[in-house]
């Protein structure tokens, strides 16, 4: 990319780098459940090494948030995968939605920085470090382009595109009284099985590419659930749909927290 032109950087950073560092973040997912290693330093090492053409160090923030959402999943204060009010009440229209959409990378990124700050410890300072070696690096040898071009085809691959329809698709209140879906399509092959979301959620332990066969061993629970056949589409329904929008979670206290079912379903 680095003698490449603009239009071919954006273009190739959208349509092939996009799905690339997409799965990169989702392996760092599944690197934050300690899945690749029984030792957790392991673990966390091949996150910090699999974040570098991310561009942008997140893997050991990540793993601290992603934790408490399936610890939290629903508490306010707790879960920061669930919007701000501000966002809320902002996002309200066609116009606002296709606007968060685009940015919706930016508010996952930024949310627990205001909403439920943590100190950094080590972790934290030595995948910043790594990552800014890098960086500096890649814009050293390779020029000004490389490096816009993997952190295009990071945010581009988080907001309208795709393989992004995830964010969406997991937990956003489609039915009534569903919390979380799955989707079993093919992009589920570029991603970590991720799609297998309410099996995930019941076995977060079971990595990836063994999800499938939750399902299969045990299709009474999860047969007659809801579920997405197409991430594209879920984008579009959230963007088209006035009944869906930031505010269109499941939510409860800390304090009276509500028992989830293997279902999906909340009792």
């Amino acid at each position: 990319m680095q003698e490449a032109r603009w239009p071919v950087v954006v273009t190739v950073a959208y349509f092939f780098g996009a799905f690339l560092n997409h799965n990169l973040f989702l392996a760092i997912h599944e690197l934050s459940h300690n899945l690749a290693f029984s030792t957790i330093v392991y673990n966390r090492l091949l996150g910090i090494f699999a974040n570098l053409p991310i561009s942008i160090p997140m893997s050991v923030t990540f793993q601290k948030y992603h934790l408490e959402h399936h610890k939290y999943q629903g508490v306010e204060g707790m879960d920061m995968d669930i919007p701000s009010y501000t966002e809320g009440r902002l996002v309200t229209n066609v116009f606002s939605k296709i606007a968060w959409v685009l940015c919706q990378l930016f508010f996952y990124a930024f949310r627990p920085l205001f909403l439920n700050p943590k100190k950094p410890g080590f972790w934290e300072v030595s995948n910043l470090l790594c990552q800014v070696a890098f960086d500096a690096c890649l814009l050293y040898f390779a020029g000004v382009k490389a490096l816009a071009y993997l952190l295009l085809a990071t945010f581009l691959g988080g907001g309208m595109h795709p393989i992004a329809g995830h964010f969406i698709a997991e937990h956003y209140v489609f039915l009534k009284g569903q919390e979380t879906y799955s989707y079993y399509g093919p992009l589920n092959m570029l991603t970590w099985n991720v799609g297998y979301h309410v099996e995930h959620h019941d076995f977060p332990r079971i990595p990836g590419c063994k999800l499938h066969r939750v399902r299969q061993i045990a299709p009474e629970f999860y047969e007659d659930l809801g579920h997405h056949t197409s991430w594209s589409y879920v984008i579009y329904k959230y963007i088209t749909d006035a009944t869906v929008g930031p505010f269109s979670r499941m939510m409860r206290k800390a304090e009276s927290r509500t028992v989830k079912t293997k279902h999906g379903k909340t009792n």
